[in-house]
This record gives C-alpha cells, structure tokens and sequence, in this order.
C-alpha cells in the first residue's frame, strides 16, 4: 500500500520538475530575447555616435551579440531535441566567449596565450565528440549485438 503511494508519487515529480524546468527555460528565453534587442540597439548607437576607431567594442558588442544569440538557439534546440542540451552547443558558446576575451583583453599575452589554449582544447573536444565510432558509417559492426 505504502508503495503504491510513493509509485505515484515518483511518476509526477520528475514530470513537474520537467514542467517547471521548461516554463523557465521558456522566461530565461524571453529575456534574452529582450536583452539581444537590446543589444541591437546599443550597437547600433555605437555605430552612429560612437568612436569611430574603437573596434574593439564593435567587436565585443558583436561577439556579445552572438552569445546572446547562441544561448536562444541552444534553448530551441532543448525543445526540439526532447528535452536535451546538445553538448556541441556549449561548446560553440564557450568558443564564442574565449574568442571574445581574446579580442577585447589582449594586452597581456600570458592571458592571450592561455585563452588561445583554451579555444584549441574545446575545439579538439569537439572534434572528438564528432568522431564517436556510432557516426562512422565503416564501424557499425562494433555496435552490433553479438
């Protein structure tokens, strides 16, 4: 008796839990969106009454822009993919975010060359993640049940 109690009870938690993660998804999206428009608007300031030789924060507000935009896509994909991230997806975030420190602190070359370190790590990572043997049309075999 007491196990069909808790039964139920294990079936709608994560069901809830699925329900309450998507509606905040769904306002983190929405903010986001807002706050990318508004980034649209702060470039386009910049453009038209900004230093017109500072391109370093034309390519900050840009690659900022992109970041915004890559974690509304990454939101999308969640829906899409059924309710999962896709790995290569913070990957491209966290190689958009390195490539923007990159151009706006470039002034210590320690930090330019760990930055550049790390944007090669995550792209061998996702390299390595694109060449998993369930991809590779010649290795079907080694999944195969025996």
């Amino acid at each position: 008796m007491l196990k069909k109690k808790y039964a139920h009870a294990l079936h709608v938690f994560p069901k809830a839990l699925q329900i309450f993660l998507n509606i905040m998804l769904v306002i983190l999206a929405l903010i986001l969106s807002v706050v990318l428009i508004k980034e649209l608007f702060v470039f386009g300031r910049l453009l038209l009454v900004g230093d017109q030789t500072d391109y370093n924060a034309y390519l900050a507000n840009i690659l900022i822009f992109f970041l915004y935009f890559e974690f509304i896509a990454m939101i999308v994909k969640y829906f899409e993919e059924e309710y999962h991230f896709p790995l290569r997806y913070f990957i491209y975030i966290g190689i958009t975010a390195m490539v923007r420190l990159v151009i706006v602190d470039h002034d210590h070359p320690t930090h330019t060359l760990i930055y550049s370190f790390v944007i090669l790590i995550l792209i061998v990572g996702y390299f390595i993640i694109n060449m998993t043997p369930r991809d590779r049309p010649d290795s079907k075999w080694y999944f195969k049940k025996q």
